[in-house]
């Protein structure tokens, strides 16, 4: 039953280095390809730090980082019987993985999807990004409205 999961994260990772694959091979870097013009772009970028470009060049810090809260959250899922729970941890160890992969590979992560909201040009992102944020949107909500109690050992029943 825990293959789900595993599943899941999978398909994710799969989703993810897919579209990067396609955007590294279909768009020159920083060309700008609308989809929505003066709205979404398709726009190739690689970001060597965190979200919002901070910590530039922090792979050293990243890829240990990452790896510790995958086995984590991991380890969570097993422990837990709430499917909210673990569909929230399946959704950002996919997309941590997604991201972890390239880090190692390439030293930084395709980002590709550029959204501009007036003249405020929202960070690039990608697909294991968004993944990473659904994921914890899913978390915030489990942990607001579902999780009842007070015992970090029980997280996820």
């Amino acid at each position: 039953m825990y293959m789900i999961w595993v599943i899941i994260s999978l398909i994710i990772v799969a989703i993810d280095q897919l579209t990067k694959f396609i955007v590294k091979n279909n768009i020159d870097y920083g060309r700008r390809i609308p989809v929505i013009d003066k709205f979404f772009y398709l726009t190739y970028h690689e970001n060597t730090g965190a979200a919002w470009g901070l910590m530039q060049g922090g792979r050293m810090f990243f890829i240990p980082i990452t790896i510790i809260l995958i086995i984590f959250m991991g380890y969570y899922i097993y422990r837990s019987k709430n499917l909210l729970f673990k569909t929230a941890l399946s959704f950002v160890i996919g997309g941590a993985i997604g991201n972890l992969i390239d880090r190692i590979r390439v030293g930084g992560v395709t980002d590709f999807l550029d959204f501009h909201f007036g003249s405020y040009n929202f960070p690039t992102f990608n697909a294991a990004d968004s993944f990473i944020v659904i994921g914890t949107i899913l978390l915030s909500y489990y942990i607001l409205f579902v999780y009842k109690g007070n015992d970090l050992r029980g997280i996820g029943e």
